[in-house]
């Protein structure tokens, strides 16, 4: 089984040559799903999203596309942002994404973005109670499938990056998920890969964070993460960069 782990496109400030790389792979190696995990547009605008949903869809391969804080009405639209704040991205989620779920592989949506936080820095993530009440009962309900892997934008607890995701509730959330079962979270937002194992009241969870396919760039080049299972290998993540 292989899956590709992609993230933060930011449409608006895309690397073209970055993306062009990327479904190259996808068209060669036919991948079983790609997993994108949020900032697909830079400002959340209309033109952006479509942008975003005309590369996507051409990948031609089943996907799972989380929300990242971009991915939301800029601050100069605070209305948007409070009323409507996921609109472009729901339409593009019911148009091409779907929940993943395989014989041996079930992949978990857990959303980190919210309209609006008591604190200066909006970017940064937050897991609301329901949100992860929702995520822990699908792993539940998947206990018995050798890989349960958990999608959401921002990184649960820091890993060691340049950037920061300060996530509310973090902590929390992945000692949860790991007491339910989760074996890896796989996230973005810090524009740079990690694949880390935490331990977390006593259990043990994988972070796996994948970069970028924009301009915005940190410590490394564009790339993905290229993730194969199998029950004799286990989980295998290979980080790809374009160089």
């Amino acid at each position: 089984m292989r899956l590709f782990h992609v993230s933060d496109l930011h449409f608006g400030q895309e690397d073209r040559e970055a993306l062009d790389w990327f479904a190259g792979e996808v068209a060669e190696e036919k991948p079983d799903a790609v997993i994108c995990t949020g900032d697909l547009t830079m400002r959340g605008t209309r033109r952006e999203f479509a942008a975003a949903r005309e590369w996507l869809k051409g990948l031609g391969v089943p996907m799972l596309v989380e929300p990242g804080n971009h991915d939301m009405p800029y601050y100069y639209n605070p209305i948007g942002r409070l009323l409507w704040p996921y609109r472009h991205y729901d339409a593009l989620r019911a148009e091409l994404s779907s929940e993943l779920t395989f014989p041996d592989v079930e992949i978990v949506s857990l959303r980190t973005i919210t309209r609006f936080q008591f604190r200066l820095d909006q970017s940064k993530g937050h897991v609301g109670g329901d949100r992860l009440e929702a995520a822990l009962a699908r792993v539940s309900l998947h206990m018995a499938k050798p890989l349960c892997l958990v999608a959401c934008h921002h990184p649960l607890i820091e890993a060691d990056t340049h950037s920061k995701a300060s996530t509310h509730g973090g902590k929390r959330a992945l000692a949860a998920l790991a007491r339910a079962g989760a074996d890896a979270v796989l996230s973005g937002h810090v524009h740079d890969a990690f694949d880390k194992v935490v331990e977390i009241d006593g259990h043990a969870i994988r972070m796996i964070g994948a970069g970028t396919l924009s301009e915005r760039v940190r410590t490394t080049a564009p790339g993905y993460n290229r993730l194969s299972w199998s029950g004799e290998d286990g989980l295998v993540v290979e980080p790809r960069s374009l160089t």
